[in-house]
């Protein structure tokens, strides 16, 4: 039986890729992948390692049913490359880090969330952090949309 691991990557990992973290891994414990699928995420900065989510984004993933509160701040480290099959960048910032940060043969890892949405046009997730709480809900929104696509990329890799 294969598997598939996938690491959300934002700037400081307090506000987009936990939330990403958050409505993946509902979306996969609902289909009953949890075992086949391994979700993380992380920050291309080290600003925040250790802390908790953004209270805000926290309140507004709470709104949603998803709890944000175990998830902890985290670094990408270069071994991250080689643990995770996928990468996925909130935005273009985040990906050129990545990029940067990446050994050569696993920069094909490298993806942008957006890619995989279906309803919502944007590149990025917007980051939220130095706006009100209606950007957390955004954040959300594409998170939702996005994620769900993303699974629908992963059930075609896995033979279930």
């Amino acid at each position: 039986m294969n598997s598939i691991a996938v690491c959300f990557v934002c700037l400081g990992n307090i506000c987009r890729s936990p939330s990403a973290e958050a409505v993946m891994r509902d979306l996969v414990e609902r289909a009953k992948l949890s075992d086949r699928i391994v979700i993380d995420s992380a920050g291309t900065g080290n600003w925040h390692i250790g802390d908790p989510p953004d209270e805000r984004a926290q309140r507004a993933a709470k709104k949603r049913s998803y709890d944000l509160s175990a998830l902890r701040g985290r670094q990408v480290v270069v071994d991250d490359f080689a643990r995770f099959d996928l990468i996925i960048a909130m935005d273009d910032a985040n990906f050129t880090a990545l990029t940067m940060l990446s050994p050569p043969e696993h920069r094909d890892k490298i993806r942008m969330l957006m890619e995989f949405a279906t309803r919502d046009d944007s590149r990025v997730v917007v980051d939220p952090y130095f706006g009100g709480e209606e950007g957390f809900e955004t954040v959300l929104d594409q998170c939702e949309d996005a994620c769900e696509g993303l699974l629908k990329a992963l059930r075609a890799q896995l033979i279930v």
